[in-house]
């Protein structure tokens, strides 16, 4: 098996209190995801998270897109409150790149291939909720933009089960490598990640 890629940046999408647990996810889970990012930042990998947001009135969701008319209607996406920061499991440090968006993948709409491709990144970890949603969409994108992909099993979730498997077992593995993050981390233990110098912020 080959070593873990260089140039690497692991991606913690929409880990925020508004989706975890409403979205999939749990303290086990959250539990995961910052022992990967710690050991992520140990081993000089970029760190990106995203989170949804909107501002007052929601003028960025049209009355067309069905996901999003429900999700405002129901839940507290708006932008200043609470539950639309970074989860307080995870822990935001210098140097790593927050993503706002507006929409489902974490590249439409905003900077994000723009800091990647300026920071030498070429290989994306991808970790967050939902499995269904933000890393569906996210990993897509990506591979249409030819990044060598990695999804950290264990540190995706939805609320539904079977989609969740689903898209692990039978649609992922078609555009990315599917493994568990102790399996990602053992690897990286044998094998130096080399990374732009510098960070991803702008």
């Amino acid at each position: 098996m080959q070593d873990v890629p260089r140039s690497t940046a692991l991606m913690l999408l929409d880990i925020t209190p508004v989706t975890v647990p409403e979205f999939g996810g749990d303290d086990e889970f959250l539990k995961s995801l910052a022992g990967v990012s710690e050991f992520a930042r140990k081993s000089g990998c970029g760190i990106v998270y995203t989170r949804v947001a909107f501002n007052p009135g929601f003028p960025e969701v049209s009355a067309s897109n069905k996901v999003f008319t429900y999700v405002v209607r129901n839940y507290d996406f708006l932008e200043g409150s609470d539950s639309t920061r970074i989860h307080p499991s995870l822990t935001v440090e210098p140097g790593d790149k927050v993503i706002t968006k507006r929409r489902v993948s974490a590249f439409h709409g905003t900077d994000l291939e723009l800091s990647l491709r300026s920071a030498g990144i070429t290989d994306l970890v991808l970790a967050g909720v939902s499995t269904s949603g933000v890393v569906l969409s996210t990993l897509r994108q990506a591979a249409d933009m030819d990044f060598s992909i990695t999804v950290l099993s264990d540190c995706c979730a939805d609320h539904d089960e079977f989609v969740h498997q689903t898209l692990l077992s039978h649609v992922f593995p078609a555009h990315a490598e599917v493994i568990s993050s102790a399996e990602w981390m053992n690897r990286s233990r044998s094998s130096r990640v080399e990374t732009h110098e510098g960070t991803l912020l702008p």
